[in-house]
C-alpha cells in the first residue's frame, strides 16, 4: 500500500470538493483532492452556474477567463402554464456584476477549477482514485483509504472531506445519521437538437399531468420531463413509442421531432432525493455539498450551493489547517454557518414539490396561471424577488480577504 501525507484530503472532484482544494491550495494549505472517475465527462450534472457563483470567480479574479469557455446566459426564467405564457424571474436587476444564470456544461466548469487549483504547488488531483474507507484512531479521523489505478493508497492527513456526492461512501463509513425529507417525482433528462428559428429561451411547461423544462444548450436543447416517484418502470413497461408521443404533445411539439432520441439509451433518469445530515461532522472529518445535503433539481441550485460550501468552509479552516490546529469547533463552525441557508433552501424546495409539482402531476386537465404568478405578470417588478432567492441565494458566501489575497 502507497502511503502518502497532507494536510487535507478532499474525496470528490465535483464543484465542492475541487473549489475548496483550490481554494485552501491558493491560501498554501497542502491538499489533495481524490476523483473516482478518469475525467469530469458526464451528462446531465448540474450545468447552472449562478450568479453567486459568477461572483465568487469575480472575488478571485478568475472571472474573465471563466467566462470565456462555451456557456449561455439566462437572463429571465418564465414557462408556460397550460396555454399562458408567464416570467418568474428577472436576474437583470441583481446587484452583481454578472446578472444571469450561466448554463455551462459541468466538465468545462470542473477542468476550469482544477486548471487553476495546478498552479498552486500545494494542490494534487489524483483521478481514477476512489476513496473507499476512513482510517480512524481512538474516535478520530485521521485519513482515508483509497483505490488508485496502480494499487491501494493511504493518506495521512489532519482532515479527511467527504464532497462525494449524495451516495458518499465516506459519510457511511463515518456513521452519519441522515433526515430524508421526501421527494414526490423524479427527472427523466434528454437532449433534442435546437433548430435554427427557435428563440433559445429557457422555460418550464405545466401541462395536465406533465412538467417539462427545456433548457437552451446553443445547438440542443437539454430537456428534463419530471415524472412521479417511481413511475420510471410503468413507463418503459408502456413503450418507448407512447413515452414520445407523451413528451411530444408535454412540448408542444410535432411527433418526429422526438425521433432524435432512439431508445431509453438516450434517456438519463435521476432519482431526486431532498435530504440533510444532522451532524456534519466528526474529529477529523467534514461533509460538504450532495454529502451534507442533497438538493431537488427545483431551481438547478445544488452547484452553487456546493461552491457556497467550499468557500465556508475555505473561510473557516484555511489558517488553522495551515497550522496545524484544526478543532472540531472549527468543523462546527462550517454546519452553523451553511446549515442555515440548507434548511431554508430544502424547504423552498419542498413547499414547491408540495404545492406545484406533486399535484400538477396529478391534474387531469389543463392549469391556469396561479394569482401570485398572474400579479408578477402585472407588476413586472414582483419577478425580481424569485430572482433574488434564485440568483443569489441565502446567506452568500463571499472569499476572505487573506484567500484573494494569497492568489
Amino acid at each position: 500500500m502507497t502511503a502518502l501525507a497532507t494536510q487535507c484530503c478532499i474525496a470528490g472532484g465535483g464543484p465542492a470538493g475541487l473549489m475548496l482544494g483550490y481554494l485552501l491550495a491558493r491560501a498554501g494549505v497542502r491538499v489533495i483532492v481524490l476523483e473516482k472517475h478518469a475525467d469530469f465527462l458526464r451528462d446531465f450534472r448540474g450545468d447552472t452556474v449562478h450568479p453567486s457563483t459568477l461572483e465568487v470567480m469575480v472575488e478571485l479574479g478568475l472571472i474573465d477567463r471563466f467566462l470565456e469557455l462555451p456557456h449561455q446566459k439566462v437572463r429571465k426564467l418564465g414557462g408556460r402554464v397550460g396555454g399562458t405564457p408567464v416570467t418568474i424571474a428577472d436576474l437583470t436587476h441583481l446587484p452583481v456584476r454578472e446578472p444571469y444564470i450561466a448554463m455551462m456544461p459541468q466538465w468545462d466548469f470542473l477542468s476550469f477549477i482544477a486548471s487553476e487549483a495546478k498552479r498552486h504547488p500545494t494542490f494534487a488531483l489524483r483521478m481514477n482514485t476512489e476513496a473507499t474507507d476512513l482510517v480512524e484512531e481512538h474516535g478520530t479521523v485521521v485519513g482515508v483509504r483509497a483505490q488508485a489505478p496502480d494499487g491501494p493508497i493511504e493518506i495521512r492527513t489532519d482532515l479527511v472531506v467527504a464532497a462525494d456526492g449524495r451516495g458518499s461512501v465516506l459519510r457511511a463509513r463515518a456513521g452519519l445519521k441522515v433526515e430524508d425529507l421526501g421527494a414526490p417525482m423524479d427527472v427523466l433528462w434528454f437532449r433534442l437538437p435546437a433548430r435554427p428559428e427557435e428563440a433559445g429561451e429557457t422555460m418550464g411547461r405545466f401541462g395536465a399531468g406533465s412538467i417539462l423544462v427545456q433548457i437552451f444548450r446553443g445547438d440542443y436543447w437539454q430537456c428534463a420531463y419530471v415524472i412521479p416517484k417511481g413511475a420510471f418502470g410503468a413507463l418503459k413497461a408502456a413503450g418507448f413509442d407512447a413515452f414520445r408521443d407523451t413528451v411530444a404533445a408535454a412540448m408542444q411539439v410535432d411527433r418526429a421531432r422526438l425521433d432524435a432520441i432512439a431508445s431509453w439509451d438516450d434517456v438519463s433518469l435521476l432519482t431526486v432525493r431532498v435530504d440533510r445530515l444532522l451532524r456534519w461532522y466528526r474529529p477529523g472529518f467534514l461533509c460538504i455539498g450532495d454529502a451534507a445535503h442533497a438538493m431537488s433539481p427545483i431551481g438547478g441550485v445544488g452547484v452553487n450551493l456546493a461552491v457556497q460550501d467550499a468557500v465556508a468552509a475555505a473561510n473557516i479552516l484555511a489558517r488553522p489547517l495551515k497550522a496545524g490546529t484544526v478543532r472540531v469547533e472549527d468543523l462546527k463552525a462550517v454546519q452553523k454557518r451553511r446549515m442555515f441557508p440548507t434548511r431554508v433552501t430544502q424547504a423552498i424546495q419542498v413547499a414547491a414539490q408540495n404545492t406545484i409539482i406533486g399535484p400538477t402531476l396529478k391534474l387531469r386537465e389543463q392549469p391556469k396561471p396561479p394569482f401570485a404568478l398572474r400579479l408578477m405578470q402585472r407588476f413586472p417588478f414582483l419577478q425580481r424577488i424569485p430572482a433574488r432567492v434564485l440568483g443569489l441565494g441565502v446567506r452568500r458566501e463571499h472569499v476572505a480577504d487573506f484567500i484573494r489575497a494569497a492568489g
